[in-house]
């Protein structure tokens, strides 16, 4: 049995649906699933080889267990503290963080300026000669340039 009163899709549905399919969006989602498979590669460099080193370096310092503890009992690791309950001030785990931001800033950085230079040697590649007709009617232009002027000192 037919409805009695017809049913249309609502104007909004039609303006969603031409905006999610836009290139501009479908590019961030991109984007956005790409950084979050870099922030995993970026997170594993600065836990796994950087921290390692810099804890050497400064004296065989773990970041991840630099904390302060606030309250309650205080434990050698800050995986024992929280285990015990105690308010803890995650110092190191800031440090990774902050080292993390550092790194995919100047990756971010350097992949940018690399792709600012291939477009503009893009840019400079496709610059193409003018069609045939414009080169003639410049020429042209030049005859009836040069011709006004031998009128005007022939006078």
């Amino acid at each position: 049995m037919a409805s009695p009163v017809p049913l249309r899709r609502p104007a909004w549905v039609e303006e969603f649906s031409a905006f999610i399919l836009k290139g501009n969006v479908v590019d961030l989602a991109v984007g956005i699933i790409i950084g979050a498979a870099f922030t995993t590669i970026v997170s594993s460099l600065v836990k796994d080889l950087l921290n390692p080193l810099i804890g050497l370096l400064i004296g065989g310092i773990d970041f991840s267990n630099m904390f302060v503890t606030l309250k309650g009992p205080s434990e050698p690791t800050l995986a024992a503290a929280q285990h015990a309950g105690a308010v803890t001030l995650n110092i190191g785990i800031f440090l990774n963080a902050v080292i993390q931001f550092l790194i995919v800033g100047f990756a971010v950085f350097w992949i940018v300026k690399g792709l600012s230079r291939l477009q503009v040697a893009g840019k400079k590649a496709a610059a193409a000669p003018p069609p045939p007709s414009e080169v003639l009617l410049g020429e042209i232009r030049d005859l009836l340039a040069a011709q006004t002027n031998a009128a005007k000192s022939a006078e």
